[in-house]
């Protein structure tokens, strides 16, 4: 009787899964200055001075917040800075940009804390085909940081990999 081995189970090989950095657990909140805007055009300081106070802040409570403007309007920057300041004692964080633009910063915050232990001289899958969006830049990021400490770089599933790097074996001297 054959035994029926797992090859892969058995390589050593080490998955990562950059979906486990997302903010998956986290909520996510958008602050759009477009409301504020008259017109959806120009940003008047006084009405928007005045609107801010009014403003429900504890929607934003233990959140993590994008402030951005999705109209095509000039907005200053302290207009940005004055929502921020409003923001900072309720929200988890506070990030400029579009959620989606912050969901990628955190995501490679992440990456960049990344402890290189673990990867040491190890062959590793970044995983790739998920059902959550990963973007470009994070698999970038994740190359550049273990690549100078892996054997192996590989990009896929552990049954059918891309190779993307493996570091050059040295000959011993005769």
């Amino acid at each position: 009787m054959d035994i029926i081995r797992n090859k892969v189970a058995e390589s050593g090989i080490i998955t990562l899964d950059l979906s486990t950095y997302l903010l998956k657990d986290e909520e996510i909140a958008a602050f759009d200055i477009k409301p504020f805007l008259f017109r959806e055009m120009i940003l008047r300081e006084k009405d928007y001075r005045a609107a801010l106070p009014e403003h429900d802040w504890k929607q934003y409570e233990n959140k993590h917040v994008a402030i951005f403007c999705s109209a095509d309007a000039i907005v200053p920057v302290w207009a940005y800075m004055l929502a921020a300041s409003y923001l900072q004692p309720v929200a988890k964080s506070v990030y400029f940009g579009t959620t989606d633009d912050m969901n990628k910063h955190k995501l490679l915050n992440a990456i960049s804390s990344i402890e290189l232990a673990e990867y040491d001289d190890k062959r590793v899958v970044i995983k790739g085909c998920g059902d959550i969006h990963i973007p470009d830049a994070a698999y970038v990021a994740v190359t550049e940081k273990l690549r100078p400490v892996v054997k192996s770089l590989m990009y896929g599933e552990p049954c059918s990999t891309v190779p993307v790097y493996k570091k050059p074996t040295t000959k011993p001297a005769n």
